[in-house]
């Protein structure tokens, strides 16, 4: 079954060529690099032990950071190999760790999955184990690192029913795949169990709890969002929306509850900050188009009482916006992408809504719902209403916020555990 795999993704790759150049229209970095996509790097010097982490694009990006903050600390010899698939991702890599592990790190886009791709660029950087953020497996990279003996273990695994049942179509490709890897660490038991359930042998996986629950925010990011808060709520203390990380649709309806919401709360600032980078010339437009008074944040200047809209249009900023708004909205959850990162404002303790598609986050939204520091609405008469009921009752607000900052407290240690399985395998 993977000899069919493989040559269907053979024959496919003029097509995703050509689907990196179109996507290249918006985003000039989608083509340049093309060689690392194909195997094609350095041959790495040094002879120090190499640990390869895989991290899709920005979300699994930022959960290995403190992973391997953490392992490069315990162990100064390491080098780290950090792979992503999109420029996003690629941009925060480089942004966060170096300054954490400077010359220890090395990045490349990760190699497509392909025999004549992988083999090079694991005999140039000779790797000697393989960490994989979450769930983003291919059979021949497993296969590979298999033949080669590289452990291969899936870090802060998830595995939502929709998902499962996928890879349950594709029983005969998955279930060899998954035995090749030798430590599955999932987020919770029932992502253990789907595993098992499709072929994992259950002495290889153990539930270890969601890392992002580790989040830590120090002295010196609660003083940069006080700063923002005091500037973006001017003297007369205006209140602060913030929506992030939304999708194409998204923004429609957050703009309609917005302008819902102006009516009976003038004064009130949205700070819209759209996943995608190609997306922000088009989402200031959508917000002129409502003659709607915008402010980019890449612009030199502060919000006004005459502004309505501050675009977030930077990169790495998103974690000091939430500690500085009052409410949050986290996009990928009223169109079906399955949600993102709702463990960071509950952090700040600040409350959050979101929009039903939350299978990528599924236990952590039931956890922060069960506690009531989190509302799922439908639409965007639901999102104002809810908004609205928040910033006429200051004391529900923040109490909502305290009880999601508590779940986010009662949840840590993932990290630490993830660590020890780490530190085990290799």
């Amino acid at each position: 079954m993977r000899s069919l795999y493989t040559w269907l993704l053979r024959a496919a790759v003029p097509l995703i060529l050509l689907r990196l150049w179109w996507r290249g229209r918006a985003q000039p970095e989608y083509r340049s690099r093309w060689r690392e996509r194909f195997g094609r790097v350095p041959e790495r010097a040094s002879r120090a032990p190499l640990i390869w982490v895989h991290a899709v694009s920005v979300g699994e990006t930022l959960a290995a950071v403190p992973m391997i903050e953490k392992l490069a600390a315990r162990h100064p010899r390491w080098q780290w190999l950090v792979t992503t698939s999109t420029p996003t991702g690629s941009e925060r890599a480089r942004a966060v760790l170096q300054p954490l592990i400077g010359g220890r790190l090395l990045h490349y886009y990760a190699p497509y999955d392909l025999p004549e791709c992988i083999a090079p660029f694991v005999d140039a950087l000779r790797p000697d184990a393989l960490v994989i953020m979450e769930t983003e497996l291919w059979p021949n990279l497993l296969a590979h690192c298999a033949q080669r003996g590289i452990p291969t273990l899936l870090a802060n695994a998830r595995l939502s029913e929709k998902s499962a049942a996928g890879y349950a179509r594709f029983g005969r490709l998955a279930r060899p795949m998954l035995r090749e890897l030798d430590r599955v660490v999932a987020q919770y038991p029932a992502d253990a169990q789907r595993f098992v359930e499709l072929g994992l042998p259950a002495e290889r996986v153990v539930a270890s709890g969601n890392i992002k629950f580790d989040l830590q925010i120090n002295l010196g990011l609660e003083s940069e969002a006080q700063v923002l808060a005091h500037q973006w709520r001017g003297r007369r203390g205006r209140p602060v929306w913030l929506a992030a990380s939304t999708h194409a649709g998204e923004e429609e309806i957050v703009l309609d509850a917005f302008q819902r919401l102006l009516e009976d709360f003038p004064e009130l600032l949205l700070v819209l900050v759209p996943r995608h980078p190609q997306r922000f010339d088009s989402v200031a437009r959508l917000c002129r188009s409502r003659n709607l008074a915008l402010l980019r944040r890449s612009d030199d200047g502060l919000p006004g009482p005459a502004h309505r809209v501050l675009l977030g249009d930077t990169m790495g900023e998103l974690l000091r916006f939430y500690g500085a708004c009052d409410l949050a909205f986290v996009g990928g959850s009223l169109v079906p992408v399955g949600g993102h990162n709702i463990i960071e404002p509950a952090a700040w303790g600040v409350p959050v809504v979101c929009g039903p598609h939350l299978h990528n986050f599924s236990t952590v939204a039931q956890l922060l719902i069960d506690a009531g520091g989190m509302r799922v609405v439908e639409d965007a008469e639901q999102l104002a209403d809810q908004l609205a009921d928040w910033l006429r009752d200051d004391s529900g607000r923040r109490s909502a916020g305290e009880r999601g900052r508590e779940v986010a407290a009662e949840n840590s240690g993932a990290l630490e555990r993830l660590v020890g399985e780490i530190d085990s395998l290799i």
